[in-house]
């Protein structure tokens, strides 16, 4: 299976700034003084996870530059917390447990709590159009309920310009929604995914309508109050305290004061402050159903649909999908003066909270989460996909990956969480669906279209086939094998969960329908078997970076690659750990680079990765063909796309390298303006006129192009929805892991 949940993302060299600012670390026992008396029914996580969990915070730090983090953990009864660095570097105050952070759009998540309780008390109805409720929002072409804002499907606009989002003087409510109330809707609601802040605000203030009571006050009384969450509240000037975090970002290899936003303007959607801890609070009332029902629950954390079924990847106020079988509800929060991730785990009880007072840090938090998710319910046990010289093999991987991943999250789910499963009906019918998608025949003849249908064979629009046919077998393998048993799918590989299927159906005499074709099979036992020949017995219980000395296991990588040389797991993810922990010396990084192509030459990513450091080493003629070689591989046909492209770009902070990604770009799609004119765009920042212009004149022929193949196009019927989704959504919607997305309420620099 492809790793797919790792994007490509581009680090700094860090200077001599960061190596003064984090040279002294506060000790442990500050954290520990300044925070708060802990929850009675909370215990600590034994010793050794603790050390566990300290170490690999300490050790992604180190890959700098950061001001301050604090960090919450939480499964069951058992808490950890700790902060780490500096909440004020001037001042050399350092981040605790105690110090509080702007959440930014982690507020959607409290607002779409409170939304729900009023919905539950019958004080709001989810399908009323939001003009009813919020008057000084005009009507609009269509209608704008309740329920479609909760999951961004109301075609309410996102900031439209740098200055939109760039508010700094205090707003009302309704002056607040004033700033765009005005503006049309980008689309119908319910047939597009469009992330959105001001739609959320509109959600505040019918809070407002239907309770009686500010934002604030509903906040303090519903929210806050119930989930013990002592230290939240709006972020406004008059309510921070001592503990409050100073905010940073980088510029360079340095940190320099954020720039200042007053929030009250995107107030529900991202105008909170808080603790970590009181992020674990919130967190104990949501997976305790201490807000609103467990019924409730299980609504706002099941993805939602466009009209025509496309699932968007989020529910009512969370982000929500499968990582590695696990299922996640999620937000994800990024503004001037911080970035901040809270992660739930509700089938497992679980819950990860991050904070820090560095803006743009998406990366590191999402990394973060996924390692700190391993430590304390894989015992440290890497998830690897897998790696394939066949490319028929790597799209059948890839259909098993998604199949295990959403049958295992959705069975947790609904049989330990709040959650549903899709109606069975004609679970023969699925089965053989299924074993069409992984026909060998069928992909070798159309591999791009085969890798799309299977990309989308767990959404309605296609039956919901993976996750009804999925949760079965993870139904089948529990009762033969027992519930433990599906533990280990998430770092063995999908081809064993296939496997342990087919042998659970032996014991329990599953119909011979049920069974998948022979060609499956003969794929699930050629999978196994290779895998198995290529493991490397010192990584089968850790990461290759977390060893002391991962220099000394390349040649046993290499030799497990000969015995095996089909079929074996990918280690490209932790090639390139060790590679970005290795950028201050060039010379290591490259060779690391290096490595993850040679050991897996049919990696998207570890040619993305070799291509960024090849042009931060200004040589960006030989990191061209590794783009290229990253574009024709099976995944990198799909997510490659001129969307995909600048996706990226949102994360790339060096100028030169984005330059050189879109330049790549271009190559592979000439006709895509929007290329072109982020091209132009780079080439101007870096002083190159000439460049620029010639980008300019590329797209205004690529548009040209563009209405010319519009105006051949058939027209539409009226009355007819054109196709849901944008190409982000569906980018993000194709991952065998989605990440929780990068916040877009991150205004840009002025």
């Amino acid at each position: 299976m492809k790793r797919l949940f790792v994007a490509l993302w581009v680090l700094l060299e860090a200077g001599p700034a960061f190596a003064q600012a984090t040279a002294v670390k506060p000790p442990l026992e500050a954290s520990a003084k300044a925070a708060p008396e802990p929850d009675a029914k909370a215990s600590e996580f034994p010793p050794e996870v603790q050390r566990a969990l300290d170490a690999l915070v300490r050790a992604d730090l180190k890959q700098g530059p950061t001001a301050g983090l604090s960090v919450g953990v939480m499964r069951g009864g058992q808490r950890w917390m700790n902060g780490y660095g500096y909440r004020d570097l001037a001042k050399k105050l350092p981040a605790t447990v105690r110090t509080t952070y702007r959440m930014a759009s982690i507020t959607k998540s409290f607002t779409a709590v409170a939304v729900m309780q009023l919905a539950q008390a019958g004080k709001l109805d989810l399908d009323a159009d939001i003009h009813t409720l919020v008057p000084e929002y005009p009507v609009k072409q269509w209608p704008v309920t309740v329920r479609q804002l909760l999951g961004h499907l109301g075609g309410v606009p996102t900031y439209d310009s740098p200055s939109a989002g760039n508010n700094t003087k205090p707003v009302t409510t309704k002056e607040a929604i004033g700033l765009f109330a005005d503006r049309p809707l980008v689309s119908e609601p319910g047939t597009r995914y469009l992330y959105t802040t001001w739609g959320f605000n509109l959600l505040g203030a019918a809070v407002e309508t239907a309770s009686g009571q500010s934002y604030r006050e509903y906040l303090r009384d519903h929210v806050f109050g119930p989930a013990n969450m002592s230290h939240a509240d709006v972020d406004e000037i008059s309510t921070r305290d001592a503990q409050q975090a100073v905010g940073y970002r980088v510029s360079g290899a340095t940190l320099k004061p954020s720039r200042f936003l007053d929030v009250t303007s995107r107030f529900a959607g991202g105008g909170t402050r808080a603790t970590v801890e009181d992020l674990l609070g919130f967190a104990r009332a949501v997976l305790d159903h201490k807000l609103v029902s467990r019924e409730t629950m299980g609504r706002m954390q099941a993805t939602m649909v466009t009209r025509d079924g496309h699932i968007t990847d989020y529910g009512m106020g969370f982000a929500t999908y499968p990582l590695r079988g696990h299922y996640i509800v999620a937000h994800a929060g990024g503004q001037p003066e911080t970035t901040t991730l809270l992660v739930l785990l509700p089938a497992e009880d679980t819950a990860i909270a991050l904070a820090t007072n560095v803006e743009d840090e998406a990366k590191r938090l999402r990394r973060l989460s996924i390692r700190l998710m391993e430590t304390v319910l894989d015992e440290g046990a890497p998830a690897r996909g897998g790696h394939f010289t066949d490319p028929v093999d790597a799209v059948v991987y890839e259909g098993m990956g998604r199949l295990a991943s959403y049958g295992l999250a959705y069975h947790d789910w609904a049989t330990r969480g709040p959650g549903t499963l899709p109606p069975e009906t004609d679970l023969a019918g699925a089965f053989a669906k299924v074993s069409s998608l992984f026909d060998r025949a069928a992909i070798a003849r159309d591999g791009r279209g085969a890798m799309e249908r299977i990309r989308g064979a767990h959404e309605p629009r296609a039956e919901s086939l993976f996750i009804r046919v999925g949760a079965h077998m993870a139904a089948t393998v529990e009762k033969a094998m027992g519930a433990e048993r599906l533990r280990a799918y998430r770092t063995q590989g999908a081809a064993g969960f296939f496997a342990d299927y087919l042998s659970a159906c032996e014991t329990l005499k599953c119909p011979e329908a049920e069974r998948f074709s022979p060609s499956v099979r003969s794929d699930v036992a050629r999978f196994v078997a290779g895998w198995r020949r290529a493991e490397v017995p010192a990584l089968k219980r850790t990461r290759l970076e977390a060893m002391k000395d991962p220099e000394r296991l390349w040649p046993a990588l290499k030799e497990a690659a000969v015995r095996a040389p089909a079929v074996r797991p990918d280690y490209t993810d932790e090639l390139l750990t060790l590679a970005d922990r290795a950028k201050r010396k060039p010379v290591d990084r490259m060779r690391w680079l290096e490595r993850a192509t040679e050991l897996h030459p049919e990696s998207m990513d570890a040619h993305l990765a070799r291509a960024v450091g090849l042009m931060e080493a200004d040589r960006e003629p030989e990191a061209i063909p590794h783009v290229r070689e990253a574009f024709e591989t099976p995944e990198g046909s799909l997510v490659l796309s001129p969307t995909g492209f600048l996706k990226r770009l949102l994360d790339t902070r060096s100028p030169k390298v984005a330059r050189g990604l879109l330049r790549a770009a271009v190559t592979l799609h000439p006709d895509a303006p929007e290329l072109w004119d982020a091209l132009a765009k780079r080439e101007r920042a870096l002083g190159d006129a000439g460049a620029a212009k010639a980008a300019l004149a590329q797209a205004k022929r690529a548009r040209q192009v563009r209405a010319a193949q519009e105006a051949r196009a058939p027209k539409a019927q009226p009355g007819v929805v054109a196709p849901a989704g944008s190409a982000p959504a569906q980018d993000k919607a194709g991952s065998t892991s989605p990440t929780v997305p990068v916040d877009p309420e991150s205004a840009p620099e002025p």
